[in-house]
């Protein structure tokens, strides 16, 4: 069973319907119970970092998470703010992040010309294999909305980058652990697949 983290921030309904189109009906819960019998989980979220990780914490989901991730060894996909969130810290706020991923969350730089967010459609390039980007062709294109992103401390956790100005890294990855900065629910046949690959993973 794939639960959807509801802890009150992000677009959770779009991201079960495309489950659901790929035949991999998900759950959207802050259930206890629904997180412990998960077979995979997926941790959205749209907003600021100090507001993500506080509305997570008040759920008291936070130990129970670490647990499944870190000790379970549950396949966990971060979207956009989600993946933020995995990181130990951003510059958009103070407060620590989850911690299961070397590496911090940083602003785009204020270059004249780059405009930020970087919003619209943008290409990934990979950078190791994962069975998370099978059959997506050699040049995906997926959508961005986003002001920050992720700086990995350890460069083979870095999935795939994206040029915008510099390239930066549009999705990483850590054993059971994924994250994606751009938006799967909103890309179409390119998002599917990804979803239909995820659904496929199991603990290992």
């Amino acid at each position: 069973m794939i639960v959807i983290v509801d802890f009150g921030m992000g677009n959770l309904g779009s991201i079960a319907n495309m489950f659901k189109k790929v035949g991999a009906p998900a759950l959207i819960s802050s259930r206890s119970k629904d997180i412990s019998d998960a077979d995979q989980l997926v941790l959205p979220g749209v907003g600021a970092f100090d507001t993500g990780m506080r509305c997570l914490k008040e759920t008291g989901l936070v130990p129970l998470l670490r647990e499944k991730v870190m000790q379970g060894k549950t396949p966990t996909l971060g979207i956009c703010l989600g993946m933020q969130l995995m990181t130990e810290a951003s510059e958009e706020g103070g407060m620590a992040g989850l911690g299961w991923i070397k590496g911090r969350t940083v602003r785009f730089p204020r270059t004249i010309g780059l405009r930020v967010p970087h919003m619209g459609w943008n290409t990934v390039s990979r950078r190791k294999l994962c069975p998370l980007l099978d059959h997506l062709g050699p040049e995906p294109r997926f959508y961005f909305v986003h002001s920050y992103h992720v700086v990995c401390d350890q460069p083979d956790d870095i999935l795939t980058v994206t040029r915008y100005s510099y390239d930066f890294a549009s999705a990483f990855s850590h054993g059971n652990i994924f994250g994606l900065q751009f938006h799967p629910e909103k890309s179409h046949r390119f998002g599917m697949q990804l979803f239909r690959n995820f659904s496929g993973l199991v603990a290992g």
